[in-house]
């Protein structure tokens, strides 16, 4: 674990992954954003047709519960979420800004699609995405990270002086 996250091969292994999973998730917003991208045809298959176990009852009734209840009555939010969280995600990833952040939200959207019965490509983007969150600030070294993180822990999260 410590070779992950210290180890300056490591990073470099790991800005390949994050290049790799950030070109992905750009690529598949760009297609979003410029086709039309409208949600509710698979949030309806979700509440239609939820992941069952063995016993034909749901898996994620909590889940199921949120895409019928909120999800899918407000998809017109989602038509914007959805796209513009995923290209966020792999412009973070590419450029190596904020890495962390955008793998764990990255893990929580695969998350998301996998809870409705994708399988598609989540879970390799999970682990790969886990992988570079684990990782924590040497997943970024060799991106924007090696200048925001330094600027955001003096100048966001300086401590006040006590009188």
């Amino acid at each position: 674990m410590n070779w992950l996250r210290t180890n300056v091969y490591a990073s470099y292994l790991l800005l390949f992954l994050r290049l790799y999973i950030g070109y992905q998730w750009v690529t598949v917003a760009i297609g979003k954003i410029t086709g039309g991208f409208d949600s509710s045809g698979y949030l309806a298959n979700i509440v239609a047709n939820p992941v069952k176990g063995a016993d034909g009852e749901a898996i994620y009734p909590v889940y199921n519960y949120f895409i019928e209840h909120f999800a899918l009555p407000n998809a017109d939010l989602f038509n914007v979420l959805v796209p513009w969280g995923e290209l966020l995600i792999g412009l973070g990833l590419i450029f190596g800004t904020l890495t962390t952040a955008a793998a764990f939200f990255g893990l929580l959207m695969n998350f998301m699609f996998f809870f409705g019965g994708t399988v598609s490509t989540n879970p390799s983007f999970i682990l790969i995405q886990f992988i570079i969150l684990v990782a924590g600030a040497n997943a970024g070294r060799f991106g924007g990270d090696r200048w925001v993180l330094p600027w955001i822990r003096t100048n966001v999260f300086k401590k006040k002086a006590t009188s």
